[in-house]
């Protein structure tokens, strides 16, 4: 039992923790909520769905 607080112990950090950096993540690419609907029945090939597409258009407007 002691070795496991040893561990414990030493994964530890002593003193204030500090804030060394604070970063934003972008896309490189872009797809506006209007075009979406068309990009998404596209990649996921189901074109052959217009009702649901149609659907999903209104949900994105």
């Amino acid at each position: 039992m002691a070795k496991v607080e040893e561990i414990r112990r030493s994964q530890r950090a002593e003193g204030p923790a500090t804030v060394l950096a604070i970063g934003t993540a972008n896309p490189a690419n872009v797809v506006y909520q209007a075009d979406y609907p068309d990009y998404y029945f596209r990649i996921t090939r189901s074109n052959h769905l217009p009702e649901l597409k149609q659907k999903f258009k209104r949900m994105c407007e």
